[in-house]
């Protein structure tokens, strides 16, 4: 699959399709990897990239720090993941597309349509990512990771993450670069050695920032009552995908359409369908 590099940062990606450019922002929380659209759950059983690359040209990639992508310690926001989705759109030369989030990747729609709200045809929200039982789980995650840190040292992160392939959401213990550390031996070797004390802090900020309140991050509610966007909102209805989070960016949303059908009822027949026909419309 093809690479290109944003801020320094290799993004690896896929297109699959023709017609309208559809930028899809992965499911699948600290490893959002393209082929969850295919095989993560809800989105296997609902085939959905065989059904939208009928109309679309669908954009995947693996959101940095996940999968085959690059990744930097640094203090990553939100706003890291709306650049590595802009840049990958000014690689390929697109000035505007369609924007489709699963999971976490809403609130990086949302916050990519705050931003760039010219570049964004409509966006297409499905089960976010959101509510107090995922804030806090979020936070517990960071938690565990940096008592381990704190009990072991760097380095042993990188043994543990060598020992097994876990990811942080499996296994906190290893931290959000665990695909990169796998990846690149040099980075790895850079992890190892940084000052424990200092990635402490930046660990935690990251934490309190991505997850900052009960229910979908990314966004302002303010920036989003302002956004003319089309907008199409599919709820979730689980701890990690509360009901009331998509019920709260349909409240943000001026030009959001709702559809309220339970999780049950989102199949392979009705789902590619209802977004198809959010999409045609629009």
């Amino acid at each position: 699959m093809p690479t290109a590099f944003i801020d320094g940062i290799a993004t690896r990606y896929e297109t699959v399709g023709e017609g309208p450019p559809l930028l899809m922002f992965s499911p699948g929380g600290f490893n959002s990897r393209l082929e969850n659209w295919r095989s993560l759950g809800l989105y296997g059983r609902l085939r959905l990239i065989d059904h939208l690359s009928q109309k679309y040209t669908c954009i995947m990639f693996d959101r940095r720090e996940s999968g085959l992508s690059g990744g930097r310690v640094e203090r990553v926001t939100w706003a890291h993941y709306v650049a590595q989705g802009k840049g990958l759109l000014d690689h390929l030369g697109i000035e505007q597309a369609h924007l489709m989030g699963g999971c976490v990747g809403c609130s990086s729609v949302a916050a990519f349509a705050a931003s760039f709200p010219d570049a964004v045809s409509s966006m297409v929200l499905f089960s976010p990512a959101g509510g107090v039982k995922y804030r806090i789980a979020q936070h517990a995650r960071f938690g565990q990771h940096l008592a381990y840190v704190q009990e072991h040292g760097l380095a042993a992160v990188v043994a543990l993450a060598d020992s097994h392939d876990q990811g942080f959401t499996q296994d906190a213990r290893v931290g959000p670069w665990v695909t990169v550390i796998r990846a690149d031996r040099a980075f790895a070797e850079r992890y190892a050695q940084q000052d424990a004390e200092r990635y402490r802090v930046l660990v935690l900020a990251m934490a309190r920032l991505l997850f900052d309140r009960d229910t979908v991050p990314g966004a302002e509610p303010e920036d989003l009552l302002r956004l003319d966007t089309p907008a199409l909102i599919v709820p979730g209805q689980d701890a990690s995908h509360a009901t009331s989070a998509a019920r709260y960016l349909q409240e943000c949303l001026p030009r959001a359409e709702y559809w309220d059908v339970p999780v049950s009822e989102q199949t392979e027949e009705t789902a590619p369908r209802r977004v198809l026909e959010f999409l045609g419309s629009v």
